[in-house]
């Protein structure tokens, strides 16, 4: 039995699917599928079933289960100690994110921490907000970015910003001639491109339900960055992070700000505690807060 046995085992318990579980572990199915039938001929029984609706966990397997969670938060606690005797930060440190934070803000960050702590090797993955604080739960990230609030109670989390969302509109749009922050209200017979559950999405769903009417929704997408390229193509206006029309004048979108008391969104930095982090994912945590703390400044 080894660590990437419990990993795999403790992975497809959470997600269900081998399919999804290899893609966050980075192995392939088929390496996968033999990791778990390693554990299962060393224990000597059948811990997962699959069926048309996913894995199933044995009776074995959900009692094996919370006994294979405290070995890998065991083993992560102990690592952690161990790199905590290291006065070098060195070594991986896996940060998931956003995708707004992984394309906009990230790179430049990296870069200068790389600068200053070369032996440090930063592993980054982009995913949903679920999904990032699930695999630091987890251990398998050391941090995560994600927006506020947090959807668990045992992880820590350190605002690192807040913003307004901002409007992006085709160019030329009539909204960008009228110079002056608009309302909401005045969106509400756009045609809207939109994130499904987003606080941007249930902003003008609640200005056009002010109005009686049903939002015109010409596309749905599951990520930020297909919002911008929907808009740069003409289908229609979305709410945007601030973040993301920092450089709008180089793209093929304009922004209009929206009037005081439009929506927002916080950005934390979020891990299991300091207990958990090696001296690389602190100094990467330092790194990140302070960076941000200065250019806000």
């Amino acid at each position: 039995m080894n660590t990437e046995q419990l990993k795999a085992f403790v992975q497809v318990a959470r997600e269900r699917r081998l399919t999804v579980a290899a893609r966050q572990l980075g192995v392939s199915q088929p390496g996968l599928s033999r990791q778990l039938q390693a554990l299962e001929t060393e224990l000597g029984v059948r811990l997962l079933v699959r069926t048309p609706g996913g894995a199933v966990l044995t009776d074995a397997g959900e009692r094996f289960l919370p006994h294979a969670r405290r070995a890998l938060e065991a083993l992560a606690a102990g690592t952690a100690e161990l790199g905590a005797l290291t006065t070098t930060p060195r070594g991986t440190v896996a940060l998931g994110t956003l995708q707004t934070v992984g394309t906009y803000l990230l790179p430049e960050l990296v870069r200068a921490f790389k600068g200053r702590y070369p032996e440090v090797l930063p592993r980054l993955s982009e995913g949903t907000h679920e999904e990032l604080e699930a695999r630091v739960a987890g251990g398998e990230l050391d941090l995560c970015i994600v927006n506020l609030p947090m959807r668990r109670v045992d992880l820590v989390a350190q605002k690192l910003w807040e913003e307004e969302l901002v409007l992006a509109v085709p160019k030329g749009h009539r909204l960008t001639k009228l110079k002056r922050p608009v309302a909401l209200a005045e969106v509400v017979e756009e045609a809207l491109v939109v994130i499904p559950g987003m606080s941007g999405t249930y902003a003008l769903e609640a200005a056009c339900e002010a109005r009686g009417l049903k939002p015109r929704v010409a596309v749905e997408m599951d990520n930020a960055e297909g919002l911008r390229r929907m808009v740069e193509r003409g289908l229609g206006v979305a709410l945007l992070p601030g973040l993301m029309a920092r450089d709008h004048a180089s793209r093929g979108f304009d922004v209009v700000e929206v009037e005081k008391g439009g929506p927002r969104r916080q950005v934390a930095l979020v891990h299991r505690g300091e207990e958990y982090l090696t001296a690389a994912a602190r100094a990467l945590k330092a790194f990140i807060v302070d960076s941000l703390r200065q250019s806000r400044a």
